[in-house]
């Protein structure tokens, strides 16, 4: 086993999630096998109570963990499927001690961060990386780990003291540190700056790592001497210095650090079987960057919700919407409305906020209302579904965005003006959205219905069923607590709102669609947990084909794409193929010579 380490240093979210993940891109499509690690250095046991401003999303995995977004990343990039384990919190680490210690199997000694709580986190990350991640039993060949937070932060000192450790525990061929760092570039000299770089790398050195690559992130591509620079000062040869710019996507990332030789560095360093050229994966990869780049048809989304101050708290949403726009040749544009704006008190409180939120509203393609909780702005929300099913607007809910498009059907279809959902108003004979019985009013974390379920299609006319190849049944992550109100189905039904898909045991309603409308959608459960950049999620490939008004013809076609909007099945050409063995081979021989 083989284990890289992403460590960050200078500030925080510098984009050490997304290196990580290009990286683990770079080997899977070298053959490969890759699993992945996030470790959170806080003090809660997971993701599942933060508010989306903290971190951004919570995301869930296939079996009920509520993780950090990162690991989102890390399966829509490598294309694996992680578990809870793979994300590891300060909050575990000392729960599982304190476990142990309360069992008495430290046998009376006094426990302490060294070495208890450092075996604690070395015992996990050798456990949790022997396990599969790719739908086979092999067992991976690399775990990349990504520490959270910046070198330095008091909170992350037991996971560095256990990487130091680590490193000897597993010997040097299989263990090595890419540190991530900035380089600013100050409007008033223009000069890019390395001191906080240098710092940092003091810093981690001080501490018993020693980085093998420093990725720099910068706002313009690195200059020759500035690299040289980093190079003599952080105790890395010019070769092992990787700039990474911003670039126009994140898509060309994985291609960035091919660029600069850094699998012939994996091969040379850990010993790792690579070939010449990493293969088909990457050239779809390329062609998916380059496809982003020369997209110049526009498809505008309306995001209505209620947490719009920060785009990570729907960052996989943002991503499937993407994916599919990419799938359809179309550039994505999503217009972000805070659902509060929507709603007659706002009209009252500032008119110029409402009619500018309705102005976006009315020049979108398509609506798509998000999950969340609470009250706030839910009133919005009902309204941008009433709008979008009046007006044959695509609309796609989900979550709770299925539960407010039920609301406004019974409100202004069925005329049932008091109808509302059970979290926001007293339960009485009107309450269209009921909370679960097993639901545990008591502790917050990990108490909804989560991870991974069987939706199985009726016999109904189906859209949705259609998109996603016409199968019985699919298998999609839920995070919710509340569900429609059975005694309502027949209601909906009778006046054309269609249950199609429904739980195993036939008792919850997992899909809606209303008849007679180009697309009006409505799941229970968050397809975009497991949307792929080569393979976008079904429902949100529907509403981008509605929106641009394809959907039809897609569907005609039976729902393959046209030759235009296929990704190419070639490998690289010869050219590339030389190219690519040349490059290999000579940072081969620089390597060696280092």
């Amino acid at each position: 086993m083989k284990y890289i380490l992403v460590t960050g240093g200078v500030i925080s979210g510098i984009g050490k999630g997304i290196i990580a993940s290009s990286v683990g891109t770079l080997l899977k499509a070298c053959g490969i096998s890759i699993t992945s690690i996030k470790i959170d250095p806080y003090l809660n046991i997971d993701a599942g109570t933060f508010s989306p401003y903290e971190h951004g999303e919570v995301f869930v995995l296939d079996d009920g963990g509520e993780v950090d977004l990162d690991l989102g990343n890390y399966e829509r990039f490598m294309d694996i499927t992680l578990r809870r384990d793979n994300n590891i919190t300060t909050g575990k680490i000392y729960q599982s001690v304190i476990s142990k210690e309360r069992k008495g199997d430290y046998l009376g000694k006094t426990v302490q961060v060294v070495p208890h709580v450092t075996d604690a986190i070395q015992e996990w990350v050798e456990r949790v990386s022997k396990i599969p991640v790719d739908g086979n039993d092999k067992e991976p060949d690399v775990c990349i780990i990504e520490l959270g937070g910046t070198i330095g932060d008091i909170e992350g000192m037991p996971f560095v003291e256990a990487f130091r450790q680590f490193q000897f525990r597993v010997k040097r061929q299989n263990f090595l540190n890419i540190h991530v760092s900035l380089v600013p570039q100050p409007k008033a000299t223009g000069e890019q700056k390395t001191k906080p770089t240098q710092a940092s790398v003091r810093e981690l050195r001080g501490l018993g790592l020693s980085p093998d690559l420093v990725v720099c992130r910068s706002s313009l591509p690195i200059h020759d001497g500035v690299r040289e620079k980093v190079s003599n000062f952080c105790h890395v040869a010019k070769e092992q210095v990787i700039c990474v710019h911003d670039c126009s996507s994140i898509y060309r990332v994985p291609l960035l650090l091919a660029e600069q030789n850094i699998l012939p560095f994996f091969k040379g360093r850990l010993g790792l079987d690579l070939p010449l050229r990493p293969g088909r994966p990457l050239s779809k990869w390329n062609e998916l960057a380059d496809r982003y780049d020369s997209n110049t048809s526009v498809v505008k989304v309306a995001m209505v919700g209620k947490y719009i101050k920060l785009e990570d708290a729907y960052i996989s949403i943002n991503k499937s919407l993407m994916h599919a726009a990419l799938v359809c040749n179309h550039r994505l544009q999503v217009k972000y409305i805070n659902s509060e704006e929507l709603e007659d008190t706002m009209r009252e409180k500032n008119p110029v906020k409402y009619h500018e939120a309705w102005q976006k509203l009315c020049g979108s393609d398509g609506v798509l209302v998000p999950g969340g909780f609470g009250s706030r702005g839910i009133e919005g929300k009902i309204k941008a579904a009433q709008w979008a099913r009046e007006n044959k607007k695509p609309y796609l809910g989900v979550c709770l965005g299925l539960q407010v498009a039920v609301i406004d059907f019974a409100r202004n279809v069925l005329d049932m003006k008091k109808a509302n959902s059970g979290e926001f108003a007293p339960q009485d004979d009107e309450t269209v959205i009921i909370e679960m019985p097993e639901h545990n009013p008591g502790d917050m974390g990990g108490t909804m219905r989560l991870g991974k379920r069987k939706t199985l299609f009726n016999k109904d006319k189906s859209v949705i069923k259609k998109l996603y190849g016409d199968v019985e049944v699919v298998e999609e992550r839920h995070r919710h607590r509340y569900e429609v109100n059975p005694t309502m189905v027949d209601k909906c039904e009778e006046k054309g709102l269609k249950f199609v898909g429904r739980s195993e045991d036939g008792k919850r309603m997992e899909i809606m669609e209303l008849r007679d409308h180009p697309y009006f959608v409505g799941v229970q459960y968050h397809p975009e947990y497991l949307s792929r950049p080569l393979k976008p999620s079904p429902p949100y490939l529907g509403l981008i084909l509605a929106s641009i008004c394809q959907l039809s013809s897609y569907i005609a076609r039976g729902c393959r794409l046209s030759p235009r909007s296929s990704f190419s099945d070639t490998e690289l050409s010869d050219t590339e193929e030389e190219m690519m063995t040349y490059q290999m081979s000579n940072a081969l021989r620089i390597n060696a010579s280092h």
